[in-house]
């Protein structure tokens, strides 16, 4: 077996010149040979521009990473993180850079990545779609794990390095109905006889209820099942218990649980269960779905495909404006809700279909309809697999709302190389403040 290779603490300077995906800074260490550009360094807590003390935490044959130990020349651009847990947690990793220039920086990564993989440029580039940057999260995960060194349980993100659960108090990116329950919440789960047996808690926030969902390993006891029911009565808390997969989630307290949010320009209600996945953000929800119509120019009587439409987060409101609307998503469960959504909302005009959108798709019935415009909303994974199915000559205009800027930046690539559309504009959507996730959007037309 290969020995990895040995880490050198000794600590050491380093100049930041660029900040990477990851929102790391990067670095190069001096030369061995003159004449080289030197090694790649990849430093947690540093940004460009500044001048860092460092210590080494990890090695490999192309780069090495780091992390700061102090800074020696702050960059104008630095700020003090809201958070007392930050740097340790590994939820945010921006929290240290005036927010105008994180969203400059996922910017850039965006139009590099368009660059460097698609060999595609934007005709315009839009502008950044921001909202409220702190307490706006409201479905997440936290990791909980029983340390008996520290005689307590710990409830929160995993720390920077993944393999620790970060003790958190507080939380500002969360909504705050939750991110300052944190400790309460850890209290809770210490005080359990089954709490070694319960790896995670999620969270998830409609507009009238919050809701946890405890995952246990083993029974709970009927004294832990007190104590839990006891707390959501406390907190006015929804709690679910699950004791193995998705399909064993059930209601603790109360027994009915209201969770659904609304979309008030359009006039609709979307309902989901607690494992179900909604955009984090409500409000920059609501202005992305705005936007997105916007860019597609819907039109009474067209016809609109939405692949990976989800629980219908575009595809109600969009049946609002247009004559018809088919919603495609490859989970049969948020298939069925989008369905009764629809009914709920009157929306005779939108119909979903399940199917699973890397496979053949090209003998499904709603492949073969006409439509006007094609939105897509497609997992990292990205659309390349369902794009070199459809008959793309029959669309006017694609927009594409993406979370990695990679596949996005590759589907792009074909879009315009291989089937003669124009990447009319292209920008970043700041769903997720302080961390380094890219969410964007950009509009295709022939």
């Amino acid at each position: 077996m290969a020995r990895s290779p040995r880490i050198d603490k000794t600590p050491f300077e380093l100049n930041v010149h660029d900040l990477s995906h990851d929102g790391r800074g990067v670095a190069r260490r001096p030369p061995l040979v003159e004449g080289e550009s030197g090694k790649a360094v990849f430093v947690r807590g540093a940004l460009p521009g500044e001048r860092v003390l460092v210590e080494q935490t990890a090695r490999s044959r192309h780069f090495d990473e780091a992390r700061t130990l102090e800074v020696l020349e702050a960059s104008p651009d630095r700020v003090t993180p809201r958070c007392p847990h930050f740097g340790t947690c590994g939820g945010c990793v921006l929290q240290h850079l005036d927010e105008t220039k994180q969203i400059a920086a996922k910017q850039h990564t965006l139009m590099e990545n368009l660059e460097r993989i698609g060999h595609v440029k934007p005709e315009s580039v839009l502008a950044p779609l921001c909202e409220g940057s702190w307490g706006y999260r409201r479905k997440g995960r936290f990791s909980v794990r029983r340390v008996e060194k520290k005689g307590k349980t710990l409830v929160g993100f995993r720390e920077q390095d993944p393999r620790f659960v970060a003790e958190l108090r507080e939380c500002h990116t969360v909504i705050p109905e939750i991110g300052f329950k944190i400790d309460v919440l850890a209290q809770l789960v210490d005080s359990l006889d089954g709490r070694a047996d319960i790896p995670q808690i999620e969270f998830i926030a409609g507009d009238d209820a919050i809701a946890f969902v405890f995952r246990h390993m083993n029974p709970l006891t009927p004294g832990d099942i007190e104590k839990l029911t006891a707390f959501a009565q406390a907190e006015n808390f929804a709690i679910f218990l699950q004791p193995g997969g998705n399909h064993t989630v059930h209601p603790l307290w109360p027994a009915e649980v209201p969770l659904s949010f609304r979309l008030a320009p359009w006039d609709v209600e979307l309902t989901f269960r607690p494992l179900d996945f909604i955009q984090v953000n409500a409000k920059l929800n609501e202005t992305m779905i705005a936007h997105t119509f916007k860019l597609l120019d819907l039109q009474p009587g067209e016809r609109v495909l939405d692949l990976f439409c989800g629980l219908g987060n575009f595809t109600l409101p969009m049946a609002r404006l247009v004559g018809e609307v088919v919603g495609v998503e490859g989970e049969a469960g948020l298939v069925a809700r989008a369905q009764e959504n629809a009914v709920r909302n009157g929306l005779a005009n939108a119909q979903f279909f399940a199917a699973d959108l890397t496979q053949d798709q090209r003998n499904a019935p709603w492949m073969k309809q006409g439509f006007d415009k094609l939105l897509l909303d497609p997992p990292r994974s990205g659309a390349i697999d369902v794009l070199k199915q459809l008959p793309l000559k029959n669309f006017n205009r694609i927009v594409y709302v993406s979370c990695h800027p990679g596949s996005l930046a590759r589907d792009a690539g074909y879009l315009v190389n291989e089937c003669g559309f124009r990447l009319v504009s292209a920008g970043v959507m700041d769903m997720f403040p302080h961390t380094a996730h890219v969410e964007s959007i950009a509009l295709f037309e022939r």
